[in-house]
């Protein structure tokens, strides 16, 4: 391509002269792209030097002939000496250079549940296009499967559950393979639905023998789910029965009668009051207001081989998370999220997830704006909390360095920056964290696992 050419030769054009317009003469035109981009450099740093010096170029000289009369004249060296001392040439290409994304075509695996609103809504509403990207948001059965098409890299990124990424790189559940999670996609917007026939027991000391339904093992609505059966005197082990069921499969086995409730993402929740099966005993935020639930998660190979990519699609997803924040954009992205090929839900289900104004399935509409909500920073307590109910639940054991496996998988540092880049202000200090009254010490997760009655560790 011309914008590969070395503009400091007097004998070649710059100028575009074949009949699509990408060549400087008809028979080059037959020639491969690839054979003129190696010509120039086997490296990307020599693609975009090329890409300024003929941009450049063409600025200071309007007409060809000019250029080449130029170089003839004071020889190609002095030529760029003379530039390179009026103009930046090295600071902008390396400008240049972080900016392009090394590649624009990329598949991002999700789950059909308001968690993943970010990374779904951010297809149809523009986002990714309006970071230089084109990317394309598949809808996947369950966790398991994100998670082996992501290590299997037929994901670029995926829609995760926030303790998926923590997992991964400690080996619990696959083999250890460094994960990142450098963005929170939803916090709260979930919620424990129970069957229809159990609506007179809302008193959970009554709930032994019940069987419970969570996405995942390694997920927030398990360690929820237990906390508070824990804190009630139900032992999740001995006294009920948890099994991990994909979303999509949860509203029929609550009415096939297969299962007595769930702790479980929502439209599912919804879903449940809607066909008339379940009801909502509460909202996860009434266990742990503010709490992370799905993120945003890429290998640390992605992240690191593809930095230009990584930052764009994080950018994407930051910029889609801020709008969805704003109440006032719920309505729209209810609309744009609901059709077949993302959640294949009625839109007034998703609305009411989103909005807040929603039907409890006892006949009451409730209304709270912050039923779900988004705000992507990963903050580190957040990764250390839930490391304590892993280690709690006998999901990891031995000893673990809490701060340091936060740190590599949660990436603070990056999403701050980045938050800073598309115009946004990065939270500053540490984040409090108190689960059913009781405040969460970051600096102390062994005194606080040990201060539970009920426990496998």
């Amino acid at each position: 391509m011309a914008l590969f050419k070395n503009p400091f030769d007097a004998d070649r054009r710059i100028r575009r002269g074949c009949d699509c317009g990408r060549h400087e003469s008809q028979s080059e035109h037959e020639r491969a792209i690839r054979a003129e981009a190696v010509e120039v450099s086997a490296t990307e740093d020599g693609r975009y030097q090329r890409v300024v010096e003929n941009a450049v170029m063409r600025a200071l000289f309007p007409q060809d002939v000019q250029r080449r009369f130029f170089l003839k004249q004071v020889g190609a060296s002095t030529a760029l000496a003379a530039i390179s001392s009026v103009f930046p040439l090295a600071a902008t290409t390396e400008a240049f250079a972080q900016a392009v994304p090394e590649k624009k075509d990329l598949k991002v695996g999700f789950i059909p549940i308001t968690c993943a609103t970010p990374i779904i809504m951010a297809s149809p509403m523009g986002f990714y296009a309006k970071h230089g990207l084109n990317v394309e948001v598949i809808k996947t059965a369950g966790w398991a499967v994100i998670r082996d098409k992501t290590i299997n890299k037929e994901y670029d990124a995926a829609h995760m559950l926030s303790p998926m990424p923590l997992a991964i790189s400690m080996g619990a559940g696959s083999n250890p393979i460094p994960y990142t999670m450098p963005a929170v996609e939803n916090i709260n917007g979930q919620a424990i639905t129970l069957a229809m026939k159990h609506k007179d027991k809302r008193d959970p000391k009554s709930w032994k023998g019940f069987k419970f339904a969570v996405p995942f093992d390694y997920s927030m609505h398990n360690y929820l789910l237990r906390y508070y059966l824990a804190e009630n005197g139900i032992d999740p082990d001995t006294d009920v029965q948890i099994r991990a069921v994909p979303p999509p499969e949860m509203v029929a086995n609550l009415r096939a009668d297969n299962i007595d409730g769930f702790l479980a993402p929502d439209p599912v929740n919804q879903r449940a009051v809607f066909d008339g099966v379940g009801f909502i005993h509460m909202l996860s935020k009434e266990i742990w207001d503010g709490h992370p639930c799905c993120a945003f998660a890429a290998s640390r190979e992605f992240v690191t081989q593809t930095p230009n990519t990584y930052a764009a699609l994080l950018k994407a997803i930051i910029d889609a998370t801020a709008f969805a924040s704003k109440a006032e954009n719920r309505k729209a992205i209810a609309e744009a999220i609901a059709p077949a090929n993302y959640l294949n839900q009625p839109v007034t289900v998703v609305e009411q997830v989103l909005t807040g104004t929603y039907a409890d399935g006892l006949g009451n509409i409730k209304r709270d704006p912050k039923r779900i909500d988004f705000d992507p920073f990963p903050w580190e307590g957040f990764a250390v909390w839930i490391l304590t109910q892993m280690k709690r639940w006998g999901q990891i054991k031995g000893d673990v360095d809490y701060a340091k496996v936060a740190k590599e998988v949660f990436l603070q540092t990056d999403t701050a920056k980045l938050m800073a880049e598309v115009g946004l202000a990065p939270p500053t200090g540490s984040k409090t964290i108190v689960v059913m009254g009781k405040t969460f010490d970051a600096t102390k997760p062994e005194d606080y696992i040990k201060s539970f009655a009920i426990k496998r560790t």
